[in-house]
């Protein structure tokens, strides 16, 4: 009897350890979450503080906005920012009255537009949100000394190095100022789809405008099969889709096209028509980062390559070298993609449609 008493004690005590641990886990795990709770908030406090002072920064006429007589709200008023953001005024008053909502990073994007966020803003504005900028300037691999070398050893012949959803990630002295003064294009559009839709000068420059639309909304859509799902991919292609028609009309076309090396014609401001053959070296085994190189077709072009490249030198020297050099090194990602004229070979609708250009 005094064992069966002792062991009936022995378990009473083991139990009685064991609802102990059950509760000191339980208050550790009631802890972490009130911690957890109590950091989101804190977050959405610091979210909305942000949201309101990045908007009350802004003036009407720097988005384009008449400003009244009656205007009494410092900077954009909330509808402002949500009619420019493309979301509902109610969803962004929450937003700015820091409610548990979530927040996609297509909203988070279209927001740092509309407030002019520059690279530090935005990259502070996706922190408070918890989320992953899908289309980070800050991030550029791939971009070592060595691939940087290469490229200011390729002046005065244009060349660039882009990724995957070809968005520019460095570029030399002759590129930086074939199309546009790219050293003066924000980072997060330094990509040559956006350009190519929405910069009135590399619009300019471009001989075959509309032909080399057509071709980059097919090679898009063909560089996109692998990337459905993915935030930047969609994003670039809603952003072309509200900005461009004639991306739009493109786009509707489903047609596809891979890539090959050709020649293209440029309309420089300062050297005249260019004739390059423009030429991809893949820098990996995937079709992910290439070497864009644009070779002289004629020795007329490769005079005048000469001279822009003296031209670049100079301007860059004027505008503080050092400066232009490191945002070449290594820039934007944001989507987008690169080809800008040639021989086009459209695969679509009925069949295939070929465009040829002056070579």
């Amino acid at each position: 009897m005094t064992t069966m008493a002792q062991e009936t004690r022995a378990r009473e005590a083991q139990g009685l350890r064991e609802a102990q641990r059950n509760r000191e886990a339980g208050e550790v795990r009631e802890a972490g979450e009130a911690r957890g709770t109590g950091g989101s908030e804190i977050r959405r406090h610091e979210l909305a503080a942000f949201l309101r002072s990045r908007r009350e920064r802004i003036t009407p006429e720097q988005v384009g906005l008449p400003r009244g007589a009656r205007r009494r709200t410092p900077g954009l008023r909330r509808e402002e920012v949500a009619h420019l953001s493309a979301v509902g005024v109610t969803w962004y008053t929450w937003l700015e009255q820091s409610r548990d909502i979530q927040v996609s990073v297509q909203v988070l994007d279209a927001l740092a537009r509309t407030l002019l966020l520059d690279p530090s803003e935005r990259a502070h504005l996706f922190q408070l949100a918890a989320a992953t900028d899908p289309t980070p300037a800050s991030s550029c691999t791939g971009i070592t000394d060595a691939v940087r070398e290469v490229l200011d050893q390729l002046d005065p012949l244009p060349a660039c190095v882009q990724n995957s959803r070809y968005d520019i990630l460095a570029y030399n002295r002759t590129y930086a100022r074939l199309l546009c003064d790219l050293d003066a294009i924000p980072p997060e559009d330094r990509n040559c789809m956006i350009l190519v839709h929405t910069h009135p000068q590399w619009r300019e420059s471009v001989v075959h405008l509309d032909e080399t639309m057509r071709l980059m909304a097919a090679k898009l859509r063909a560089s996109m099969a692998g990337h459905l799902t993915e935030p930047a991919w969609k994003m670039l292609v809603k952003r072309l889709q509200s900005e461009s028609p004639e991306f739009r009309e493109n786009w509707e076309r489903y047609e596809v096209v891979a890539t090959r090396s050709k020649t293209k014609q440029f309309r420089n401001p300062h050297v005249g028509l260019l004739d390059l053959t423009h030429t991809d070296l893949w820098l990996s085994p995937e079709l992910g980062a290439r070497l864009v190189t644009y070779a002289p077709a004629d020795e007329v072009t490769r005079e005048r390559l000469e001279k822009l490249y003296a031209f670049a030198r100079t301007a860059s020297a004027e505008s503080g070298g050092s400066a232009g050099a490191a945002e070449r090194g290594g820039t934007a990602e944001i989507a987008g993609v690169a080809e800008l004229a040639g021989t086009a070979e459209i695969a679509g609708g009925a069949g295939a449609v070929r465009r040829g250009v002056r070579r």
